[in-house]
């Protein structure tokens, strides 16, 4: 019987243990929007931009990736506006309706946080 209450007692103290380092490294709306504003840039440059027609890029004077870039600021607005963050202390859960312009399609995110991770588990193009 003593074994079984020594293994009770270091169960407990080692889910005490991990609740208080999940609440801890839960991650913040603003860590959120820059993994969002990188997921997204990174998506953008190597599935949007590989598409685009050269003529396309010499029409409008600039190239794919430099306009990516220069939308990252306008990226983060447009996140920090759409996104709704339930806060469950040991992990939060992300949920961002992301449209740019009428030209642009939008899409659905949903997004875990924990231990400074992010996993999205949801991208749907609407």
């Amino acid at each position: 019987m003593k074994a079984l209450t020594i293994m009770a007692y270091t169960g407990v103290a080692g889910l005490a243990v991990l609740g208080v380092t999940m609440a801890k490294t839960n991650p913040s709306q603003a860590e959120y929007e820059e993994y969002a504003v990188q997921r997204l840039t990174q998506y953008l440059k190597e599935d949007v931009c590989k598409k685009t027609s050269k003529w396309i890029e010499n029409l409008i004077h600039s190239s794919c990736d430099k306009m990516v870039d220069s939308t990252s600021p306008r990226m983060k607005e447009v996140l920090a506006l759409t996104t709704q963050r339930q806060d469950f202390i040991f992990f939060s859960v992300y949920r961002t309706d992301f449209k740019l312009s009428n030209w642009i399609p939008s899409y659905k995110f949903e997004t875990v946080g924990a231990l400074n991770n992010f996993y999205t588990y949801t991208a749907e193009q609407q």
